[in-house]
């Protein structure tokens, strides 16, 4: 007998078939015996739906009402799932995050998790129940009604499978796993069996959308195994119970004591290829060559709460002016330009240029850690298509480039080929 949390997204659970299809698979689980908690998404389109709502009432919404209007996608589709699996006689009930409770902080929209009491979810289990849990939603010290951030149903999932103590955590999306890069852009994309949590990390940073990378970093933390499934897949009815395709998402330590026990676990030096169209280009030209010019420039990005990613600086001679170069996301390109103009005459810079016209794309692998001349093969690769680099960030496993958006697709192609990822061909 295994503890698991399901958890299913938003066209998972976009409407009554749907949702019968998502009953039949909790009830397989809980057929072959194992204890189950499920969490669930909005129904797909609900939460803009009800964001826009609150967009219309006042475009300045309180956070917190915004938190009751938009936690409530949630508590519907986790109540309907609960009269589903009671109609299939099952012993199921609906609990909303204030019932556990997941408790959070008071930050409305952006809440972290805090803490889930599990008390009522023993006595479930004891009873042979199955729990339904409305994700993405907790509730503050204050009592009142708390959201996690877009995405947030991905972290409640595995905090909850952390909290309980779960053997592992599903994931149930549009999906089978996780894949070498997106396969509508490279049809020979693989599907990779087992991904490590820092890869995954990587992989949801730069552009990936299989899983939330809040949730990649707190299954990391906790050492939780998380496996990404189809909810659309029918089950093979041949396979037990917990044993269906997918990815699964684990700590380094297990993919090397797998790979010496010989399983099948060749690795490639690159486990994928992710882009993100997220990005916007600022470039501040003409600037002074003193110390704090730097500083001064991101201060004020970072008073407006905005990310920036990857940096470049032009090399001035004694006396000379130069140039920086950054990204920040594409929504928050306009409030950036906005700091940046209010500060112009502490920064000391002639002029400002920006460019949404952009697109970051990365290679991630763990692989890079012992072997040489991954970066210089993406440059390559690149360089042979005339594709011209316009910045370059690292990390211990992974290099992204900023490229123009209009070779995205050519840019995915080229590295994914270039690093072996195709798939071996039919014919």
């Amino acid at each position: 007998m295994a503890r698991i949390v399901m958890k299913f997204g938003g066209t998972s659970m976009a409407g009554i078939e749907r949702i019968r299809h998502v009953a039949n698979l909790v009830k397989r689980e809980a057929a072959a015996g194992n204890q189950v908690a499920v969490v669930v998404s909005a129904m797909a389109g609900e939460t803009d739906r009800l964001i826009q709502f609150c967009r219309e009432a006042s475009s300045l919404y309180d956070p917190r009402e915004y938190d009751v209007v938009v936690a409530s996608g949630e508590q519907v589709t986790s109540g309907l799932l609960a009269i589903t699996l009671q109609g299939m006689g099952l012993n199921a009930r609906s609990y909303m995050g204030w019932q556990l409770p997941i408790r959070t902080s008071a930050a409305h929209a952006a809440a972290l998790i805090d803490g889930i009491d599990v008390a009522v979810l023993e006595r479930v289990f004891d009873d042979q129940g199955i729990a339904v849990i409305p994700g993405f939603q907790g509730v503050a010290d204050d009592g009142s009604v708390s959201t996690l951030g877009r995405g947030g149903s991905d972290t409640s999932a595995v905090a909850l499978a952390v909290a309980m103590k779960a053997d592992r955590c599903d994931i149930y999306t549009d999906v089978d796993g996780v894949y070498t890069t997106d396969p509508r852009i490279v049809p020979r994309a693989r599907k990779l069996d087992i991904v490590t949590y820092e890869e995954m990390l990587e992989l949801a940073s730069v552009g990936a959308k299989v899983l939330q990378t809040r949730s990649v970093g707190l299954a990391m933390r906790e050492n939780m195994p998380v496996r990404v499934l189809s909810s659309f897949e029918e089950p093979d009815e041949s396979r037990p119970a917990g044993t269906r395709r997918g990815t699964m998402i684990v700590g380094e330590d297990y993919m090397q004591s797998r790979e010496a026990q010989g399983k099948n676990m060749e690795r490639q030096l690159i486990t994928g290829i992710a882009y993100d169209k997220n990005e916007a280009r600022i470039s501040l030209i003409g600037l002074s060559d003193k110390p704090g010019t730097v500083a001064a420039i991101f201060a004020p990005l970072a008073a407006a709460n905005i990310n920036v990613d990857m940096i470049v600086q032009s090399v001035a001679r004694e006396g000379e002016k130069r140039d920086l170069t950054f990204t920040v996301p594409t929504a928050a390109l306009a409030h950036s330009v906005d700091a940046l103009t209010q500060a112009k005459d502490e920064i000391g810079f002639e002029e400002i240029l920006t460019d949404s016209n952009v697109v970051k794309v990365s290679a991630v692998g763990v692989g890079m850690r012992s072997n040489a001349g991954i970066a210089a093969r993406m440059f390559e690769a690149l360089a042979d298509r005339g594709i011209r680099i316009l910045a370059i960030a690292t990390s211990e496993i992974k290099v992204s480039v900023l490229i123009p958006e209009e070779y995205t697709e050519l840019a995915v192609r080229v590295l994914h080929t270039a690093y072996g990822l195709d798939a071996e061909s039919d014919a």
